[in-house]
């Protein structure tokens, strides 16, 4: 069973960065292609002797024509039993702007205004938008973070029916991350930051961890998370979920953070849940 990724998502919100890294880390990336041809590819793809076991199809680079035909296409893969997964790259319409001036470069629907062609991009693309299986927010992510991100989801996805787990990390005053499925709050710990032996460091290191660890309401509140993930992995898998991302915030994302998502990771993974960690704010 071959497996198809569906890359789609506002124009300017990292299509041709996540394309790129996808095929440096093993996938047949197709940019572009016309909605029509998919089941050609898929037919191709899936024939006896192909070697060809993941491919990406980068939707929309060209403008907003083809993403009428897209859901009729990935219910035709679905029927043929191929495995597909919708990523969809969004970020706030001001971050947008931004970068599209920032580049001098035209947005492909630019019939008017860049501020109307986005309204109106995001108003033809909510469909599938809700059909994602993973929506990544790159408003607060840099080139190198949305590469980072999207190998965490899809360097190892090959041969797994299971649901992906992700775990990051963030700070507050930065913002929430938008792409998550639960935020929990993790500021009621002493904070490393007021240490000055500690400030500097971040929550990969020993002694910020013994720090945060050492806490009896560290300890307390990691045994609750874990317990509330171990009902709710198995749940959200039985109903198809593919991806579950759970977020947990300090202050500035550097600290505490850092270290519950890591401790959560190693505990997921005694538990027999294997997930992913990344760190959003740690070098901010």
């Amino acid at each position: 069973m071959s497996e198809f990724l569906v890359v789609a998502g506002m124009s300017g919100a990292g299509r041709s960065t996540s394309a790129a890294t996808l095929e440096d880390i093993g996938w047949f990336v197709i940019d572009n292609l016309p909605s029509a041809l998919v089941p050609k590819v898929a037919e191709l793809v899936g024939a006896p002797g192909s070697e060809t076991e993941r491919v990406a199809l980068v939707i929309g680079r060209g403008g907003g024509e083809q993403h009428e035909d897209v859901l009729g296409v990935l219910e035709s893969l679905t029927k043929a039993r191929h495995r597909v997964t919708v990523l969809f790259l969004d970020a706030p319409d001001d971050v947008l702007i931004r970068r599209f001036e920032d580049t001098r470069r035209r947005h492909p629907m630019a019939a008017r205004g860049v501020e109307e062609s986005i309204t109106d991009e995001r108003r033809m693309l909510e469909e599938l938008r809700a059909r994602a299986d993973n929506v990544i927010d790159t408003g607060e992510l840099n080139s190198n973070q949305l590469r980072a991100r999207i190998r965490e989801l899809f360097s190892g996805v090959e041969g797994t029916l299971s649901m992906q787990t992700s775990v990051v990390s963030f700070g507050y005053k930065h913002g929430i991350p938008l792409d998550v499925d639960i935020v929990l709050d993790c500021r009621f710990l002493p904070n490393p930051y007021w240490n000055e032996e500690l400030r500097h460091l971040s929550g990969l290191e020993a002694p910020v961890r013994d720090f945060v660890l050492d806490k009896p309401d560290t300890q307390a509140f990691l045994e609750k998370v874990v317990d509330l993930l171990a009902m709710l992995v198995p749940a959200f898998s039985r109903e198809g979920k593919s991806y579950l991302t759970v977020a947990l915030g300090c202050t500035g994302g550097r600290h505490r953070s850092v270290v519950l998502a890591e401790e959560l990771r190693a505990r997921l993974a005694a538990g027999g849940v294997s997930s992913s960690v990344f760190h959003r704010d740690i070098d901010r």
